[in-house]
């Protein structure tokens, strides 16, 4: 894992002694082996210091997912959603008035 990600992780972590969220910059990677990290962390609105043992695992998640394995292999490579499609469905929405059958209707 990235030091900097482990950081903001960790950053979001709330002291135990005031409850204040620590700063990145306030935390020190003292050594890592493999999945387990040692970390310094200091609070500074307390001024209290502790020492964070913590066991990262960088599995990825399973996809959990009703597609078939043909429609997974047939949108593996397709793009992403632009920003020019959000805004087209942002102004359709903006007015749209909820009607669904209307909509679906046969033309």
């Amino acid at each position: 894992m990235e030091e900097n990600l482990l950081r903001k992780l960790i950053a979001s972590v709330k002291c135990e002694a005031c409850g204040q969220h620590y700063k990145e910059g306030h935390i020190d990677i003292i050594e890592h082996k493999g999945e387990l990290w040692f970390l310094k962390v200091f609070c500074p609105s307390c001024h209290t210091r502790c020492l964070v043992a913590a066991i990262i695992r960088e599995e990825r998640a399973e996809i959990i997912t009703d597609l078939t394995e043909a429609e997974l292999l047939k949108f593996k490579d397709t793009d992403g959603i632009k920003a020019d499609d959000l805004l087209e469905m942002h102004r359709f929405l903006k007015d749209f008035d909820g009607d669904f059958p209307r909509l679906f209707q046969a033309k």
